[in-house]
Parts: structure tokens; sequence; C-alpha cells
């Protein structure tokens, strides 16, 4: 039979298959809802699992940064005692003898800061560059702006053979972030000397450039061992990793608090303290030409490399 010629459905007919359509779209409606209460179901289970590996991982990363640094260590290839590295003309730095250090071995802080602040290590030398000695932190915005400053006239005075340039890298902003950056920069900057010495100065400079705010988390150990590949440094994730010169950084640390050392930038020029009002490269030039130094002229560094 034609649909033409089909018999019309009676009213309960047409009431019957309502109902079945409406019970479909119902049931398929449910079908959608419970499928969609699933989906935001797992997506919370999703979304909790990966803020605790978020959290467990933040945890676990400021367990490690926090945990207790050695009260002696090995001072890294190409560093001194004091927590220094002398970088002299172009990528040269002073090489010296491994050795090791002992927080038993720092005298205990003065009750007041002395009138006059002296540093072992920065006496003048008859017959040497001048020397200049600066306490530094890489999370400290003063010192990128010294850095900034003067950063480019002192490597001008060092490759003319005037003057020698140690920085002692310190931690003493690491009470402001949770990760201790200023030491575990400061051993990042030690791995690269120790390994890799004519990349120290390159690998201090980017240290810098990158600065990250103060009273942050800083840069993660995983960005510091990238940034010394970047550099052309041997690689250093053993040496971050262990901590290996964290306990030289924190001596160095404690050793400069104890002779009076309480912020960074602080310069020595000759053992003198620079007073951070003068001009910087003024005051360098007066020792340079003082009388009982010697002149250092280009001539005296042919040879250097």
């Amino acid at each position: 039979m034609s649909p033409a010629n089909e018999s019309p459905l009676s009213k309960a007919e047409r009431t019957t298959q309502m109902r079945e359509k409406a019970r479909a779209i119902r049931e398929e409606q449910l079908r959608r809802e419970k499928r969609n209460t699933l989906l935001v179901g797992w997506g919370i289970v999703v979304a909790i699992a990966v803020i605790i590996a978020v959290v467990a991982f933040v945890v676990v990363g400021n367990v490690q940064n926090n945990a207790p640094i050695a009260d002696q260590g090995p001072t890294p290839a190409n560093a001194n005692v004091h927590g220094g590295v002398t970088l002299l003309a172009n990528t040269e730095v002073v090489k010296s003898e491994s050795a090791t250090v002992n927080a038993a071995d720092v005298p205990a802080p003065a009750a007041t800061k002395p009138a006059t602040v002296t540093v072992p290590g920065s006496e003048a030398e008859a017959g040497k560059p001048v020397k200049v000695i600066a306490y530094v932190d890489f999370i400290c915005p003063n010192c990128k702006r010294f850095e900034t400053t003067y950063g480019e006239s002192l490597t001008n005075l060092r490759n003319e053979g005037r003057i020698s340039l140690e920085y002692r890298s310190l931690g003493l902003l690491d009470q402001s972030a949770a990760t201790n950056y200023s030491s575990r920069a400061a051993n990042a900057a030690a791995c690269v000397v120790n390994s890799s010495p004519e990349k120290y100065a390159e690998f201090f400079n980017l240290l810098f450039e990158r600065q990250p705010a103060e009273g942050s988390a800083g840069i993660s150990d995983k960005d510091l061992k990238a940034m010394a590949t970047e550099v052309g440094a041997a690689k250093i994730d053993f040496c971050v990793d262990s901590k290996q010169f964290r306990p030289w950084v924190k001596i160095a640390t404690q050793q400069a608090t104890a002779t009076g050392i309480t912020s960074t930038p602080t310069v020595f020029i000759d053992g003198k303290q620079w007073n951070g009002k003068t001009d910087l490269n003024v005051d360098i030039q007066t020792a340079i030409n003082s009388l009982d130094r010697p002149l250092f002229k280009p001539a005296d560094t042919q040879g250097r490399r």
C-alpha cells in the first residue's frame, strides 16, 4: 500500500509515537550528560594529578635546594680559597692548585662592623698589576648595575695588563629566595671555571645578562646547565647536581661576612675599599699612577692570550 493510501494514525497511536520519541530524546540526553559528567570527572582527576605532580616537583626541588651544605669541601680548579676567580687578559684566569676549605677555619664575625674592612689576598703586590677584587651576588640588582657601568672598562684594563680582576661570588641573598639561587648560580660558575676556565668570563656575563628578579626562584639548575653549554663550556651537569662547590661558596660567604662585608658589590683596589661614590675608573687609574707602583704599558702584555 502506498503512503498516500495508508490509514491515518489514531490519536492514541500518535500519542504513543510522540512518547517514544520523547523517551528516546531523554535517554540520549541522559547518555550525553553521563558522558560529560565522566569527562569532567576525569578532567578533574587529571588536573589534580598534574597539580600534585607540580607541587611534588617543587617540594622535592626545594628540599634538594635547601638541603644542608657540608662545612668543608674542595675549591674549584683555577679558583682560590677566598671564593675568588681572578681574570687576567682576554680569557686567561689565574691558575691555582686544588685545595680544601673548612668552615672551622673561618673566624667568628666581629661584634660590630670594623671602620676599615680588610679582606685576605687583596694586598698590593710590587711589580704586578693593580689588584681589583669585587664581591658580588648573582641575583643582586646593584651588582648588575655595577657590571653595566664598569664591566667594559674593567675588561679593557685587564686586557691591557693594567689590573687583575678577581670576582668573589657570594650567597648573601639566599634568604630572599626559596631556592638558594645566589649559591646555586655561584656553584654553576665554579663548575665552569673548574672545567672550562676560558669560558668563565662569558658565563659570568651571561648570568648577569639574564639576572632574575631579586626574591624570585631564580634560574633553574636545568637552565644553568644549558647556559654553560650555550657559552661552549664542558658539561657541568654532575657538578651542579651534586652541588660540588656549594661548600666553597658557603665558606666564602661566611669568610666575607666575618670580615665585615654585608652587601654587594663590595670592591677593593689594592686592599683599599672603594666607597661606591667616586668614579671607580678614576680610583683605579690613581692606583696605576701611584708613585709606589710600576706603570703598566700595553707593551707589558705582549704575548698574552
